[in-house]
């Protein structure tokens, strides 16, 4: 008999929120505490392990599936629904952007209303409806237009049912998207008791088969996937992915009698919110001479959530948690808790808003940060559509286009246990520093690397294109016929090989920094900051594309502009220079959010006590404060 289903109460929501008993004991609380309901809790039995089969094979699948779906589309909407270079770009960056932006939609449903088994359900099998249609809009012809008649003719673009039927997928794999990325890594660490040193090692590990399922599945998505896609056929290559998924959901569903359920307590805004409002209203109210002394002080409902020192950052939010009357505040019986938490916050809950407002500078250069990776997927497959992709000769194999994609995935897999074996060991006897250096050092190689990257890229498009135009004089054609340049694509892995050890410097980086900087109980957020970026950088890359476009091309007088249909006619290489001048910019503005910034410390305190004369503030300031 399969054992039932642990439910738990959540550690997120509002942090001064009543909670029903601990959010992770395995037992019923200290001194026989009940629910609230006069019932003992039920036994929490975390399973570990024995429900990593399920949590990691749904990934892995699933994984498999997306991305397998993902990776070729600028093939398949220039090719199959006949799209010009630059609207398939366009398209893709909205799609990638409102995929990544729906990750905040789906942790907060998680959060207020769903909880993290259901939401990820959920995102399977819209995940899954998505893939159905576009497999079909593949495997039916009156789903997609007729081929193309010839080079010489022009293609018959899509209808608009046939937009319809392609965009209806997309918004399928875009809800689907939006339930699982945000909440798949969380859940699979709920199985595991914090508590213990073995849970506690098991979180570690199973971050680590995290990564390393992400990898497997980007390997196998961007070589046999995309192969069966641009060398047999699209409905079998889009099949197979909605075939992964489905084993993704069936294994999901299958382990559900195993997991630990964790109840949605509401979005961990909501305290934010409430700082924001407190901090208005008192804003009349002077200011405390020593605020770490005299703020209001309060138990966190959560015990898994570390307290906070005060720090003279936003001083303006200090007035959140001024006490201008006992009258604010209930009695010692009553817990000791503010009447109105929207006029009177805690010190735990400014220094948890102050967290979220030092992280958001950082944030918002690691979205130009991205404006690079967004070309991986676009203008780089174009690259190699339009290069030797040959190995071994003129009668090799031919690499797929979209292939090239692995090659970042491959230097991040290679360069990791490197950087952690001798690199890291070597700087902590530079630095003295444990972890050799800092989080926010990380990443500003990884930005710096960008920058690099960028320059390759414009290197190599520079030599693809000369190659190009020079192959098609001496063969007396026209660049319209000899569209693929002799030179070959494998020049392109330095540019992505860079790019692939930029993001193990600055997006793994950038994950533990939000994880590590935000509040426990803002774990859902720093998973969605992440995705945010990606999405704001896809919509900041389409942006910069079309203005790039309309700035440089002049169809009337043949002036074709830097991202014209046919690359040998444009200067891809000056877009490239123009986003590394962007990235330059940034960097020096993340050099200075970095120098402003200060990491999060935990206060060495210990917990007050329930009485009110222990959380009191040493002096109330006097009188009522008007709104």
């Amino acid at each position: 008999m399969m054992p039932r289903t642990s439910v738990v109460p959540g550690a997120g929501g509002d942090p001064e929120a009543p909670s029903d008993g601990d959010a992770v004991r395995p037992a019923h609380p200290a001194g026989g505490g009940s629910n609230g309901d006069g019932e003992a809790p039920p036994e929490v039995r975390y399973r570990g392990w024995k429900a990593m089969p399920f949590v990691i094979g749904n990934e892995t699948f699933e994984k498999l599936g997306s991305i397998g779906t993902a990776a070729n589309l600028m093939v398949y909407l220039t090719s199959v629904f006949h799209m010009t270079n630059f609207g398939a770009a366009m398209a893709l960056n909205v799609f990638t952007g409102t995929t990544n932006l729906a990750t905040v939609l789906g942790a907060f449903a998680s959060d207020l209303y769903l909880g993290r088994y259901a939401t990820v359900g959920v995102g399977c099998v819209a995940t899954l409806i998505g893939m159905v249609i576009l497999t079909l809009t593949a495997g039916v012809p009156a789903l997609h237009p007729p081929p193309c008649a010839g080079a010489d003719v022009e293609c018959r673009g899509a209808t608009r049912g046939q937009l319809a039927v392609l965009s209806l997928a997309f918004a399928f794999i875009v809800a689907g998207a939006g339930g699982v990325r945000p909440c798949s890594l969380p859940f699979g660490a709920d199985q595991f008791d914090p508590r213990t040193e073995s849970g506690r090692r098991g979180i570690n590990s199973f971050f680590n088969w995290y990564y390393f399922t992400f990898t497997i599945a980007v390997c196998g998505s961007s070589t046999a996937i995309i192969y069966v896609q641009s060398n047999v056929s699209w409905w079998l290559g889009f099949a197979i992915p909605a075939g992964l998924m489905l084993a993704s959901c069936a294994v999901f569903f299958a382990g559900a009698r195993l997991y630990v359920r964790v109840r949605p307590e509401g979005s961990p805004f909501a305290g934010v919110l409430r700082v924001a409002v407190a901090a208005f209203h008192k804003r009349r109210a002077p200011a405390p001479e020593d605020p770490a002394a005299s703020l209001f002080r309060t138990r966190h409902a959560s015990s898994l959530v570390a307290r906070l020192p005060y720090t003279d950052q936003f001083r303006f939010l200090d007035k959140a948690a001024v006490v201008v009357s006992k009258s604010e505040v209930d009695d010692a019986a009553a817990g000791g808790r503010p009447r109105d938490p929207w006029r009177l916050c805690s010190l735990q809950q400014v220094e948890e808003t102050k967290c979220i407002l030092r992280v958001l500078p950082v944030w918002a250069t690691c979205i130009v940060y991205y404006v690079a990776f967004a070309q991986t997927n676009t203008y780089v497959v174009l690259q190699a559509q339009q290069s030797d992709r040959r190995v071994g000769g003129g009668g090799g194999f031919e690499v797929p286009p979209a292939s090239f994609t692995i090659f970042p995935m491959l230097a991040l897999a290679v360069w990791i246990p490197f950087y952690d074996r001798l690199v890291v060991p070597w700087l902590r006897g530079v630095t003295g520093r444990e972890e050799g250096v800092t989080l926010l050092q990380r990443m500003g190689v990884g930005m710096a690397l960008s920058v690099a990257a960028m320059l390759l890229s414009a290197m190599a498009e520079q030599r693809r294109r000369d190659l190009a135009i020079v192959h098609a004089a001496e063969n007396g054609g026209s660049l319209s016929r000899n569209r693929v340049s002799p030179a070959s694509a494998f020049w392109l892995v330095p540019q992505l090989a860079a790019l692939g050890v930029s993001e193990a410097f600055n997006q793994v980086s950038q994950m533990e920094f939000y994880y590590k900087q935000l509040p426990e109980n803002m774990r859902s957020v720093a998973a969605s900051l992440l995705f945010t970026g990606l999405a704001l950088s896809s919509y900041l890359s389409g942006m910069l594309i079309t203005a790039v476009h309309r700035a440089t091309s002049d169809a009337a007088h043949g002036d074709y502009g830097w991202l014209a249909e046919d690359l040998n006619r444009g200067r891809l290489d000056c877009f490239y220079l123009l986003v590394g001048f962007v990235g330059t910019v940034n960097f020096f503005v993340f050099l200075a959010c970095a120098k402003w910034y200060r990491y999060k410390a935990m206060d060495d305190q210990e917990e007050d006590g329930d009485g009110i004369d222990q959380w009191l503030p040493r002096s109330v300031v006097g009188g009522d404060v008007d709104d």
